[in-house]
């Protein structure tokens, strides 16, 4: 394999998803090997980590005064840089196991399109400082449309939309690029904070982020289902600072996250307004595709329908074809370097 370095063959190409709720690594040759919340519990004593990914999910809303739990992540741009770069670091040595044989080589990562300069070279260098050599930056819904298998390189429409933790991401793409791009922080974690929020004015009881999302996930949904639902849901009363339960109806949940889901639909109606015509045809031709974690909210494909008068489908395996696009790059980057924001150099393409 001529041009080819005893390196090589000792480091690993990855695709990342660094996302607000969860971060995916997609390993080339293997596909996606990891996927764990982004979360980090660190210890304000010692400055220690002392869980990241799951463990520290579970502890959220439920530790001690001297051990905080922090996303690092804020409606898809880094807050606080040392923490992204640690779930970074945890990930990598996860995906290799305990052996340091392996190192990585290039890392092409997702970003929300609407990211600055300087929060692009945030991204770019905690994944430097996580063990990569070389990083690549594509944009979420080009990534998202490419996992899909969407023919985005044919001059036609492909209007996807992607909602995520922190972010929704609404793009129309063709030919290879995104002709119209709209990025609100309207996504999973604002039903959540709604959830929080009308518990609290309706119920005057008080509910933390893990019983929100259980109520948003079990009973929430963007449309009136066939079938009515409720679920018990205990907080602090605060009337009396004691423990209370009480049944939500699957009807407040709509009514909590329905200005959010609006905000949603108003978003995409923007979007499609400034697209070229000709792509405004192919777009009711083709329908409308929906993927990240927020297309699991039941009947949102229905609702989106029936605002925007467009077929909507939901991808299949939607919360992980960020992670699959950004592993196809990383897996032919020469076939895919005109995706990518930062140039590739000729020393970058295998002979």
């Amino acid at each position: 394999m001529r041009g080819m370095k005893i390196f090589d063959y000792f480091s690993k190409n990855i695709g990342i998803d660094l996302g607000t709720a969860n971060s995916l690594i997609y390993l080339g040759g293997r596909g996606i090997v990891m996927n764990e919340p982004s979360v980090a519990a660190i210890n304000n004593k010692t400055g220690q980590i002392v869980a990241i990914g799951e463990e520290a999910k579970k502890m959220i809303g439920r530790t001690p005064l001297h051990i905080t739990v922090v996303r690092p992540l804020i409606n898809g741009v880094i807050s606080d840089f040392e923490m992204t770069e640690e779930i970074l670091r945890f990930l990598f040595k996860k995906t290799i196991g305990s052996s340091n044989f392996f190192n990585y080589n290039k890392a092409v990562i997702g970003a929300p399109s609407n990211l600055t300069e300087v929060e692009r070279k945030s991204v770019e260098d905690a994944v430097l400082g996580a063990g990569a050599n070389k990083v690549y930056i594509i944009e979420e819904p080009l990534a998202a449309a490419l996992g899909a298998r969407m023919p985005i390189d044919e001059p036609t429409s492909n209007l996807i939309i992607d909602i995520g933790g922190g972010t929704t991401e609404i793009a129309v793409i063709s030919m290879g690029g995104i002709v119209r791009a709209k990025s609100i922080k309207i996504a999973g974690d604002k039903f959540n904070n709604d959830i929080i929020k009308f518990v609290k004015d309706e119920f005057r009881l008080e509910i933390g982020e893990p019983s929100a999302e259980e109520l948003k996930i079990n009973i929430g949904s963007a449309l009136p289902l066939e079938q009515k639902m409720e679920l018990a849901i205990r907080g602090r009363d605060m009337a009396t600072g004691l423990p209370r339960e009480v049944l939500i109806k699957d009807s407040f949940i709509r009514a909590a996250i329905s200005k959010s889901l609006k905000t949603i639909t108003d978003s995409i109606k923007e979007t499609i307004e400034t697209t070229p015509p000709e792509l405004v045809g192919d777009i009711l031709k083709r329908g409308i595709y929906i993927c990240g974690g927020g297309s699991l909210l039941k009947g949102i494909d229905k609702l989106i329908e029936k605002e925007i008068l467009v077929t909507a489908n939901i991808i299949d395996d939607p919360l992980t074809c960020v992670a699959r696009g950004s592993g196809m790059i990383v897996e032919n980057l020469e076939k895919y370097s005109y995706l990518i924001n930062n140039p590739l150099r000729p020393k970058d393409i295998k002979i």
